[in-house]
Parts: structure tokens; C-alpha cells; sequence
């Protein structure tokens, strides 16, 4: 239930990034949040209490590498940051769920969305106001 749980909030943001035509979306997304918290959820039953954060020190890398693919650069422009950060993101909300951090999972996915959507227009503004 927990990874379906992971799964349906990080497919939420990847919708977000495909219906932008992101480089990664609507499978990227839920696929890093399920897996985030299957890794968590297998480790978690362990009688090694420091498991947990080992796995989770390789989540933060490895998460990030996945992110980087992400990011794309054509000569002085950069696109993709908010989608690698937001792939990132998708990897603790997994996380969290695992944790039964539910409030927290739910929180970040919600951040993570008004991130995307709400501040977009703010961005093209100022962008707009560094070429004047």
C-alpha cells in the first residue's frame, strides 16, 4: 500500500513535468518514488538500525545522478533544474511514505506542485526583466 501511496503522489508531479514537455515526467516521477520507498521498506524491517540511513545516503546520490540526466545546457541557457530538484524531491516523498511520514510526503508533493505551477509565471517575469 505504501508504494502505491509513493507512487500516486510522484505521479502527480511527473504529470506536471510531461504536460510541460519535460525530459522527465509522467514515468520518471513515480517510478523514483516508488522505488525510493520500496528500498526503504525492505531495509526497514531489518534488525541493522543503521540500514535505513545507509540506503538512504544512496538514495541522495544516486537520486541525484538520475536528476542530473535531466538537466540540459545549449550554449548559455540551462533547462531542467526545477525537474532534476523535483526528481530529487519525488525520491524523499517516496522516502517519507516509507517512513510512514505521511504529512511530510504530502507536504513536499504540495510545495513541489506550487512550485512548479504557481511560481512559474513569477519566473518568466523575472526572466523577462533580466533581458530589459
Amino acid at each position: 500500500m505504501q508504494v502505491m501511496i509513493a507512487y500516486i503522489l510522484t505521479a502527480i508531479i511527473g504529470w506536471n513535468r510531461e504536460r510541460e514537455e519535460h525530459t522527465a515526467g509522467i514515468r520518471t516521477f513515480p517510478i523514483v518514488g516508488m522505488a525510493s520507498c520500496g528500498y526503504l521498506l525492505l531495509v526497514t524491517s531489518s534488525a541493522d538500525v543503521a540500514a535505513p540511513s545507509r540506503v538512504m545516503q544512496g538514495l541522495i546520490a544516486g537520486i541525484g545522478f538520475v536528476g542530473g540526466g535531466a538537466i540540459l545546457k545549449d550554449g548559455p541557457t540551462v533547462r531542467g533544474t526545477a525537474t532534476a530538484a523535483s526528481i530529487w524531491s519525488a525520491g524523499v516523498i517516496g522516502a517519507s511514505v516509507a517512513m510512514q511520514r505521511y504529512d511530510i510526503a504530502i507536504i513536499l508533493a504540495l510545495l513541489n506542485l506550487f512550485a512548479l505551477r504557481v511560481l512559474l509565471p513569477l519566473k518568466y517575469w523575472l526572466d523577462r526583466e533580466k533581458e530589459r
